[in-house]
């Protein structure tokens, strides 16, 4: 017997190997390669060098000193923030209305998600294109309408560069936000509601007494991974303003890649990349004991 399910456990892990090998080559050889390369002085000189100079947290004090690493990290906490409030009230909304049954609920909710299927590349390049200052259909509708007088350039303006991206990732998000709450909302036993119904509460009662709680940990999971998602944007702001004007829309992702392929300089864009990497993992820490908390 204790043979039979040594043989057992045998058998699970080889089927697991290769899942492991994959996380080992494709996640761990990365994260720990990107930890050393943050603690030498590796640029265009040093690069061919078989032994790279060891320089300890120098990288990371000369970064922290740098103000466009603060300005990075204020302007990657305000996209987030931003984008994650109106894309989870705007899902949250609709995820309410195609609850209901109505006509054409189904594929009108289907073609909603075409925002997050198409690749954010391209969704980039369409809204760089919306926002252009000259052809832009923005412009366009707004001087239609008599709004604006002349052309706005949306994505040279350090005023209004950083609303464009916030626009662009909510229409991003607001369907992952939508299907996430609408899978919570079917979850929740609809004999609740009869029966508070029956008891004479109103929809505004059921809502905060009967939605809200129960969907708590769907509405957790949402921020948390939308939080993640956001936080480490990259191709977005990349294709769309790179990071201008004069680093209004300078994210920590972006940050990283101008030091290390731009500028050259690999060991401060790795030590760029590590503090994203340890903002994101305290915030998962942190979400990971919530949960288990709750379930105990």
């Amino acid at each position: 017997m204790f043979k039979k399910r040594i043989k057992k456990e045998t058998v699970g892990l080889l089927f697991a190997l290769p899942a492991l090998i994959y996380m080992c080559a494709l996640v761990v050889y990365p994260i720990i390669s990107n930890i050393i390369l943050s603690f030498q002085e590796v640029t265009v000189k040093t690069f061919s060098l078989p032994q790279k100079p060891f320089v300890g947290l120098d990288n990371y004090i000369e970064m922290f000193q740098d103000p466009v690493l603060l300005t990075a990290i204020k302007n990657t906490l305000i996209f987030t923030v931003c984008c994650i409030a109106f894309q989870f009230l705007i899902g949250f909304a609709m995820a309410l209305l195609f609850s209901k049954k109505f006509t054409a609920s189904q594929p009108v909710r289907g073609l909603l998600m075409m925002p997050w299927m198409i690749p954010i590349t391209v969704t980039a390049l369409m809204f760089k294109f919306m926002f252009g200052s000259n052809v832009g259909i923005i412009n366009q509708a707004l001087m239609a309408v008599g709004l604006i007088g002349e052309p706005v350039e949306w994505l040279t303006t350090s005023g209004t560069a950083m609303f464009a991206l916030i626009v662009t990732n909510v229409w991003i998000g607001i369907p992952f936000n939508m299907i996430l709450i609408s899978t919570g909302l079917s979850t929740i036993p609809k004999e609740l509601y009869e029966s508070a119904s029956v008891d004479g509460a109103n929809r505004i009662t059921t809502f905060f007494h009967i939605t809200l709680p129960l969907l708590r940990p769907t509405i957790e999971s949402v921020l948390i991974l939308g939080f993640i998602y956001t936080f480490k944007v990259f191709d977005l702001v990349y294709v769309m303003t790179g990071g201008g004007p004069v680093n209004t829309t300078q994210m920590l992702s972006t940050l990283s890649y101008k030091e290390s392929f731009e500028m050259f300089n690999y060991s401060k864009g790795a030590a760029v990349a590590n503090i994203l990497f340890v903002i994101l993992l305290l915030v998962s820490i942190l979400y990971l004991k919530a949960t288990y908390k709750e379930e105990d």
